[in-house]
């Protein structure tokens, strides 16, 4: 039989073609991080390096799940806590999925709450099925929301004590300077029952969050008595109805 000659080249271009296509044109995550000064802070693999309460808290199927269900209901929102360092300035990019009955949130510059196992006090970016929190600035166990969905806003500096400051969960002094869009078309950004991606940044006293590339809020802190400018990074389940929710390709660049 005659032997076929073969060009080296063109194999080695079908080859990139072919993994090219079974990668869907994507590279993994650990891949895509490299050079991007982004790390992954999270293994897929188990909960090293981690710190939460394993009744509600799991890494399933390369992904890190936090779960309520019957038969494990929750008293209050628990979180699990990256024990990796207290980040100040950063920025944080990972997929979510939540279910429909779903709250949830990512904490960031954030202190421990003494003698509350696994509970962080400071800023949240809001997670909600219903997107009625979604993209949020929310202050956890502090001042309460200082941004809704769409605004621009900054905070005073205020002599003032925290409840005297709260109203109707929100922190009072809080000054809108501008909006980032209208609501209906915020909310569009989000695909229930899919993969989103969510992105933190933090830079000095300026906090932005994004939902699929798009920025829901944006706070400038310039409350000196109340502000973080570094602090623990968390991820939470939020007490009520039974709801999962689940993380995955958590990265991180400081």
């Amino acid at each position: 039989m005659r032997q076929m000659k073969v060009n080296p080249k063109s194999i080695s271009i079908a080859a990139i073609a072919l993994l090219f296509m079974h990668c869907g044109g994507n590279a993994p995550a650990s891949e895509a991080a490299e050079g991007s000064g982004f790390a992954s802070i999270f293994n897929g693999k188990n909960l090293e390096g981690w710190d939460g309460d394993t009744a509600h808290w799991r890494v399933e199927n390369g992904i890190l799940t936090g779960e309520i269900t019957p038969e494990k209901p929750l008293s209050r929102n628990t979180f699990i806590i990256w024990k990796g360092g207290q980040p100040a300035d950063f920025e944080l990019k990972t997929q979510f999925r939540i279910t429909a009955d779903g709250n949830s949130g990512i904490n960031y510059r954030s202190d421990v709450v003494p003698d509350e196992p696994h509970t962080l006090r400071g800023y949240q970016a809001d997670i909600d099925a219903a997107r009625a929190y979604l993209g949020q600035n929310y202050d956890e166990y502090a001042r309460t929301t200082l941004a809704y969905r769409g605004q621009r806003v900054t905070v005073p500096a205020a002599d003032i004590a925290l409840k005297a400051g709260i109203r109707n969960n929100a922190w009072a002094p809080v000054q809108v300077t501008g909006t980032l869009g209208d609501d209906a078309s915020l909310k569009s950004v989000y695909k229930p029952n899919e993969w989103n991606e969510y992105r933190v940044v933090a830079k000095g006293n300026k906090l932005q969050h994004f939902v699929n590339g798009t920025l829901l809020s944006e706070v400038t802190d310039e409350d000196t008595a109340n502000r973080k400018l570094k602090g623990w990074l968390g991820l939470q389940v939020h007490v009520g109805p039974p709801m999962k929710v689940e993380f995955r390709d958590i990265l991180l660049k400081q």
